[in-house]
C-alpha cells in the first residue's frame, strides 16, 4: 500500500508547507502555561515507624509527603482523613506508601462474643442473644449463632453491635 501526499500539503512551487494545527498549538500552551508549572504535587501518606497488624492508626503514626516517583501505581492512601480510625491488615514499613488494601475499618462485633440478634417483619420485632461466627466491621453480612438454639442465622451488623436478621 502506497500513501501520496495531497495536494493541500504543498505549496504552488511543488514544496512541503509547515502547518501548526491548532492541537498543537494549545497543547504547547498547555505545556508552557504557569498553572502547570506550579501544579500541586500528589502527596502520600507513609510510617514514621513500623507499624504491626492489628495497630489503629492515626497522625501521630504518619506523615504526609509528596510523591517524586511519577510511575507510582495507583491504590496508595493520599489524605490523613483516609486513614483515622483504620486497622492495618499487614506490617506497614517505614519510609514506604501504605495501600489501601492493607486497611480495614474496626470491628464493631468479634467471633464468640455475645449480641442482640434483632429479626423484624412488619409489626412483629423478635429479639435473641447470639454469638456471631466471625469478625465483622459495620454492614457486613455475617453468620451467627442463637445461642439459645443453636440456629445459625445470616444477618447484617449494625453501628450499635446488633445484628439484624435477614434469612435463616
Amino acid at each position: 500500500m502506497m500513501f501520496r501526499r495531497s495536494a493541500a500539503n504543498k505549496s504552488p512551487n511543488g514544496s512541503p508547507v509547515r502547518v501548526r494545527t491548532a492541537a498543537f498549538a494549545v497543547a504547547l500552551a498547555a505545556l508552557l502555561s504557569p498553572a502547570t508549572v506550579f501544579a500541586e504535587r500528589p502527596t502520600a501518606v507513609i510510617p514514621k515507624q513500623t507499624i504491626y497488624p492489628g495497630e489503629t492508626l492515626d497522625e501521630s503514626l504518619v506523615e504526609v509527603v509528596d510523591v517524586t516517583n511519577p510511575n507510582l501505581t495507583d491504590g496508595y492512601v493520599r489524605s490523613i482523613e483516609e486513614i483515622e480510625g483504620k486497622v492495618t491488615k499487614r506490617t506497614l514499613l517505614p519510609g514506604r506508601v501504605i495501600l489501601a488494601s492493607a486497611l480495614r475499618d474496626q470491628y464493631a462485633v468479634e467471633r464468640g462474643s455475645t449480641v442482640r440478634l434483632i429479626f423484624n417483619n412488619g409489626a412483629l420485632t423478635i429479639t435473641a442473644a447470639g454469638s456471631p461466627l466471625q469478625d465483622a466491621a459495620v454492614g457486613d453480612l455475617i453468620r451467627a449463632r442463637n445461642v439459645d438454639t443453636g440456629v445459625i442465622v445470616s444477618g447484617t451488623v449494625m453501628a450499635d453491635g446488633t445484628i439484624h436478621v435477614v434469612a435463616k
